[in-house]
């Protein structure tokens, strides 16, 4: 047999189909299920980009060496068909569900749907700084950004592969290959390491292709092995040894799915880049000629999900997404619960069958012209087969309807960033308003002057009793992040003249440094707010230094935090036990004021609307009111000892 016949022969490598089973498992797994162990299962799209190296070039080296050329026209024509029409179906189908239910979900599909269907998700989302590793309001079609990537190699890689040819060895084509794959590689940890966004670094097609540029790497490696394999690649040893090797690359990528991410090169690209090679590692295992290990790795269920791997993999995220919708109004950041990540992974199932039995595979045999074609007969054709046909028009045109109405409505920014924005211009107008904060006098509740000047103290007859005063906006100076922001409206109207300075993003670890510039201005009035919690954890340290800074003479008070993050009842504990072990601070309870009334949050379930806001409000207006009774208290035991103290000396002159 030539080598042309020879290689027209393996039209299906074993162990594929396999291997894609077990990307899109890791991937599902860790979408559908992130409480789970898999923490780190994104990188089954990695393993997706190896296979797509190889296997595409190893079908153009295929075709070359069959036809002389690589026909290009019919190359992208093959995978447009392979593509677009379980795309477009996704697409139409969720956008449709998504107008349906509205709000947040809505929130940029236009710019998602182009960006989807010209394939340029991953620049659309870097251009609009929109994070892949943001929970808190998922983008309905994020997940197709490793699709953006793929198509763009199939553009690109079979414009440059006849100059990679010129290379005239193997080994130096592969070699050369792996060199750019790890400069990719290093470009990434680049931009990671000097604290560029992450999402650019994950998202570009240039910090992002050493999975694809490896899967290159090994076409050309293993071209002349799988055409014309060579007597002692068959040996019994190899055999052996390749199905050792392939289990232990399998078992290495659940253990590298099961660490969690960080924001560091140990992830971007260590995590990824080792998974790459333990896919390529895979694949050369399961292509081996005369490999056990490719045929046993296709076995069923695996060829199925193989077979399918590319619709579950278009479903499983809008589902997801769309049932969060539904259900809570939030996004995964809120957690995944498991009864809901079952019921997605079912309905991802028997959509990517459908889709795979009724779209994907027809347009695949007939081509779009062809089915569009068979689609005229069948309306001409039999009753049943005519309302079968004319049920099928008719879906086609309700989903387009829907995907247009709901771009059509689609809201240009979230909830939660619609309440952040209001703040900022309350702020504003209120800056303009009163351009120059004046430095405040530094406590009516100062412990040092508790017991007042000698006019002030009681004189015999007169019995004290607590006072306290409304403490007013001009004595308070307020801190926080975007939650404090998003109800800077309702603290203004409940305080006015109060000092808010917010901002996004903001931790606790950031309150000294903020404290301290305060007090070096002047301005760090009798009441200090405190709202830093939501961030992440805090620290002992960090609030030991603010309670410093704040000092006796003033009152610190921390509001606890409310959101749907993991770290959240670690911070509130951790609040609630600094203001029992520290007498001069005092604790606003947001998370309890706003636990019941959930509903006037925005769709993040962490920023407060105009309603949520005026109830944070009153939660900091309860802990000051709180602190100024105790004050007024202190106040009292002082001035009433002294009048025992005159009124007893009085009784002593009478004598």
């Amino acid at each position: 047999m030539n080598t042309s016949a020879r290689i027209t022969s393996r039209a299906r490598y074993a162990g594929l189909d396999g291997l894609r089973a077990v990307a899109v498992g890791l991937v599902l797994a860790y979408h559908l299920f992130p409480a789970w162990w898999l923490q780190g299962g994104f990188i089954g799209v990695d393993v997706f980009f190896v296979i797509s190296g190889f296997l595409i070039t190893s079908l153009l080296l295929r075709e070359r060496a069959r036809a002389g050329r690589i026909r290009l026209v019919e190359f992208w024509r093959r995978r447009a068909r392979r593509l677009l029409p379980a795309l477009a179906l996704v697409l139409l189908v969720c956008s449709s569900v998504a107008w349906l239910i509205g709000g947040d979900v809505l929130v940029r599909l236009g710019a998602q749907i182009v960006g989807a269907a010209t394939f340029s998700y991953n620049w659309v989302s870097i251009a609009a700084d929109a994070s892949y590793f943001s929970a808190a309001n998922p983008e309905l079609f994020r997940n197709v950004w490793s699709l953006a990537i793929e198509e763009q190699f199939y553009v690109l890689w079979p414009l440059v592969l006849p100059l990679a040819l010129l290379i005239p060895w193997a080994w130096a084509r592969s070699a050369a290959a792996v060199l750019v794959a790890a400069a990719s590689a290093g470009w990434m940890a680049v931009v990671v390491a000097s604290g560029g966004d992450l999402t650019r670094a994950y998202f570009g097609l240039d910090t992002h292709a050493f999975g694809i540029l490896l899967g290159i790497a090994l076409a050309f490696a293993l071209e002349r092995l799988l055409a014309a394999p060579p007597a002692w690649s068959l040996r019994r040893g190899w055999r052996v040894s390749g199905a050792v090797v392939g289990v232990a690359a399998i078992a290495g990528l659940v253990v590298v799915a099961a660490i969690p991410a960080s924001d560091s090169t140990a992830t971007f690209p260590g995590a990824l880049a080792a998974a790459s090679v333990l896919s390529a590692i895979a694949i050369t295992a399961a292509v081996w000629p005369g490999s056990v290990f490719g045929p046993r790795l296709d076995t069923q269920p695996l060829r199925w999900v193989g077979d399918r791997s590319y619709g579950l993999y278009l479903w499983h995220w809008p589902i997801i997404v769309l049932l969060l919708a539904a259900t809570s109004g939030g996004g995964t950041g809120a957690g995944v619960p498991v009864w809901m990540g079952v019921f997605a992974l079912v309905l991802t199932l028997v959509a990517a069958e459908a889709s795979y039995r009724w779209v994907e595979q027809p347009i695949r045999r007939l081509g779009f012209r062809g089915s569009l074609a068979a689609l005229s007969r069948h309306l001409t054709a039999s009753p049943a087969t005519r309302w079968r046909a004319i049920g099928s028009v008719a879906a086609a045109v309700v989903v387009t309807f829907g995907a247009s109405a709901a771009v059509a409505a689609a809201p240009e920014v979230t909830s939660g960033q619609a309440a952040v924005e209001a703040g900022l211009e309350a702020l504003h107008r209120e800056k303009v308003r009163s351009p120059s904060p004046t430095p405040s006098p530094t406590n009516t509740a100062v412990e040092g002057e508790a017991a007042g000047s000698a006019s002030d103290r009681p004189r015999p007859g007169s019995m004290p009793s607590p006072s306290p005063t409304p403490v007013t906006g001009a004595e308070i100076t307020a801190v926080g992040d975007s939650v404090m922001l998003a109800s800077a409206p309702a603290l203004l109207e409940r305080f006015p003249g109060i000092e808010v300075d917010a901002t996004v993003s903001r931790s606790m670890w950031a309150a000294p440094g903020i404290l301290q510039q305060l007090a070096d201005a002047g301005r760090l009035r009798p009441y200090v707010v405190v709202a830093l919690g939501t961030n992440g954890p805090v620290d002992a340290g960090s609030l030991e230094e603010a309670a410093r800074i704040t000092g006796p003479n003033r009152t610190l008070v921390l509001v606890n935090a409310y959101a749907p993050r993991d770290w959240i009842p670690g911070v509130n504990a951790d609040l609630a036990a600094f203001v029992r072990s520290h007498p001069g601070t005092v604790l606003a309870d947001w998370s309890g004021a706003i636990a019941s009334r959930t509903d006037l949050l925005a769709g993040d379930h962490v920023h407060p609307g105009a309603e949520g806001g005026r109830v944070f409000a009153d939660a900091v207006a309860a802990a000051v009111e709180r602190a100024e009774y105790r004050r007024a208290l202190k106040q009292y035991e002082v001035e009433r000892r002294a009048y025992l103290r005159l009124h007893h000396m009085a009784g002593r002159t009478f004598e």
